[in-house]
């Protein structure tokens, strides 16, 4: 059981718009929220649940609105908060943003959508996409007769609509990764991670199913040759549309995909052996008293694009001269920094970038090069854990020929290194 209420308050208290799905709770209960949130804000207890007797509130904030779920009995909270920060999305789609005018503004599309996103106490539709389908902002000004929910409400397949028709059928699928890394003064990986994850765009007609498949080793199996260990791939989540069955049994990703754009998986992966591999990805350091040496160690057929190193400066320091082997560098003061670009950055390559300021304060100096040098980067066709799609076949009943393209990206996440 999930929730048998549901409100939307504003920050002092008072119902905006409210559903009672299962008609077992008093709708005056919600009087009790506002004072016990205010006792917990003294006490500094901020725990998202609240208890009063026998009923429990399920709360999160938005903006200037709190949703609360009222529940009598012993219930999943993980699906009703899963269902609150669902349903803020579906409102942000429809109203752009969520915040006590959007909802007064529009009072008769959020009460069509409450109804159409849980049916007594459980989830049905939360995907916006086929919501958008037959409940509008308009939707009140409709003649009488109430327009026939699409199939994709009643379908087993309620991410996909039926009868979609496209002149050029093509699936685009982006496999990206962020580097997070924390590098020390001395070279040492004080923290690194990848999260990974497969975005699909989907333009086919039908309803077609597609068949993934990665890596001979498997999905969770991927052969690093430099260290001839295995990684193993965590906290993997799919898109619903997978079928979770056959992916237990053979890892076959197989699934209908949903129209347009979709994230199909994310994961996470700890870097332990593929260290040496991070480290290559770009290692700057202050040689004094002001250069900055920058050496991709990634192989030389790629390129990392698009590279800016931020490197922390005192932010009394003036008087800035910059001189740079390749790209361009400049005085950011606003960010107490000198922000280098360099546009493309082949691997196996060394440049190097002449900084001169003038410093008034030895003491401010000495605190604020503490601040780590920051690096954003991209570097196309390439994948830290090594993933490559084997194949993406594409079924279809009515056997259209269709293109499958496939993009590897690795960029940076939160990529520091420290200095000192």
């Amino acid at each position: 059981m999930a929730a048998s209420a549901i409100f939307i308050l504003d920050l002092k208290g008072k119902v905006l718009i409210c559903r009672n799905y299962m008609g077992n709770v008093d709708m005056s209960e919600i009087d009790n929220f506002m004072p016990i949130m205010m006792k917990r804000e003294e006490d500094a207890d901020l725990s998202p649940v609240v208890i009063h007797g026998s009923t429990h509130y399920l709360w999160i904030k938005h903006s200037n609105l709190y949703l609360v779920a009222i529940t009598k009995r012993n219930t999943n909270a993980a699906l009703v908060y899963s269902f609150l920060y669902k349903l803020v999305e579906v409102f942000i789609e429809y109203f752009k943003s969520l915040e006590e005018e959007s909802i007064r503004d529009n009072f008769v599309t959020v009460y069509e959508l409450m109804d159409e996103v849980m049916d007594f106490g459980f989830p049905q539709t939360t995907d916006s996409k086929i919501l958008l389908e037959y409940i509008t902002q308009q939707g009140h000004k409709l003649e009488v007769g109430a327009p026939r929910p699409p199939a994709t409400v009643t379908n087993a397949v309620s991410w996909r609509s039926e009868g979609i028709k496209y002149r050029k059928n093509e699936v685009f699928m982006d496999v990206i990764e962020s580097v997070n890394l924390l590098v020390s003064a001395t070279g040492s990986v004080l923290r690194s991670e990848i999260l990974g994850s497969i975005k699909i765009n989907v333009v086919l007609s039908g309803m077609p199913e597609l068949r993934l498949g990665l890596n001979d080793k498997g999905l969770f199996e991927i052969t690093v040759r430099e260290k001839s260990k295995s990684v193993e791939l965590e906290d993997v989540k799919f898109h619903q549309c997978v079928r979770l069955s056959r992916f237990e049994n053979d890892r076959t990703i197989s699934f209908i995909p949903p129209d347009g754009e979709s994230e199909l998986m994310s994961y996470r992966l700890n870097t332990t052996v593929t260290l040496e591999v991070l480290l290559r990805m770009c290692s700057c350091a202050i040689v004094p008293p002001s250069v900055l040496q920058a050496r991709s160690q990634f192989k030389s057929r790629s390129t990392a694009n698009n590279v800016s190193i931020l490197v922390p400066v005192p932010s009394d320091a003036d008087s800035p001269k910059f001189k740079t082997t390749t790209g361009q560098a400049k005085w950011v003061p606003e960010k107490s920094a000198v922000e280098w670009n360099i546009k493309s950055f082949p691997g196996g390559k060394e440049f190097m970038m002449r900084a001169h300021f003038g410093l008034p304060s030895v003491e401010s100096g000495e605190l604020e090069a503490k601040r780590p040098i920051t690096v954003k980067f991209e570097i196309p066709y390439f994948t830290v854990s090594g993933i490559q799609v084997r194949y993406l076949k594409i079924i279809e009943k009515s056997g259209y020929q269709a293109l499958p393209w496939v993009r590897y990206i690795t960029q940076s996440g939160d990529y520091q290194l420290r200095t000192n």
